[in-house]
């Protein structure tokens, strides 16, 4: 899981001074530490994106690589080679797995649910190579496993089922539960009628103002002439006087 601190071994039990071990990682085969016996010297080193900075520990007795607070970034193949009286070399692929949330059921309301039955949805988000499982009580109804973000899996009962329903999320060493409430999830109103009634508060709201647009400028126009009438009106006058 991540956060975890994970230890690679060399089954080593004492380093001899003519042992040189190296660890590596990833299909570059970059090299992440180095072990001298001869010299008693430990070195590590990070990769170009520095996901290893400040993580890697190495024990001067046995060689093994411990990697801590380990993330979804240090999955990946890694590679002990062992130069001394014999050479040895292993590779171990390592899987890190996020943390899972807890799924969300909802109420399906893209679906016309027939008679008394209730169209429900499980849900998770930003979950990569999970299964995701519907359950009624201890046995399994559905399930999918997808390596998408985004995962979700329907349901159908009836409003007056008195079975036990949950819904499961899972990967191989960790899995999160949600448990189903008929009574108050399939009694509830699907929230798209709302959603509907705001967006006609909307277009009406925006036609009054559009209306109200208008309405200014042909009050600003009219005003503007008949400015320009009293103007004239008022030069005309002004010059007749002046002509008597």
């Amino acid at each position: 899981m991540e956060g975890d601190s994970v230890t690679l071994h060399t089954d080593i039990t004492e380093l001899q001074r003519d042992d040189l071990i190296l660890w590596k990682f990833g299909l570059q085969k970059s090299l992440i530490a180095r072990i001298n016996g001869v010299a008693k010297n430990i070195s590590v080193y990070d990769v170009l994106d520095g996901r290893f900075r400040d993580r890697l520990q190495v024990n001067n007795q046995t060689g093994d690589l411990t990697i801590t607070n380990i993330t979804t970034n240090h999955s990946g193949v890694y590679e002990m080679i062992i130069s001394g009286k014999q050479k040895i070399s292993y590779s171990v692929n390592v899987t890190v797995y996020a943390h899972l949330p807890v799924p969300v059921i909802s109420k399906d309301c893209t679906k016309n649910s027939v008679s008394s039955n209730c169209s429900l949805l499980c849900s998770v988000l930003n979950v990569r190579d999970v299964s995701l499982s519907w359950y009624k009580g201890n046995s399994l109804l559905s399930s999918i496993s997808v390596s998408d973000l985004n995962i979700r899996l329907s349901l159908e009962v009836d409003y007056q089922d008195k079975n036990t329903y949950s819904c499961v999320v899972s990967n191989p060493i960790s899995n999160q539960t949600q448990h189903l409430n008929i009574t108050q999830l399939c009694q509830t109103y699907c929230v798209f009628c709302c959603h509907v009634s705001e967006a006609v508060i909307r277009l009406v709201v925006s036609a009054l103002v559009g209306v109200a647009a208008v309405a200014i400028l042909v009050y600003d126009i009219r005003s503007s002439r008949v400015e320009q009438k009293n103007y004239h009106r008022h030069h005309q006058t002004v010059s007749d006087e002046t002509f008597l």
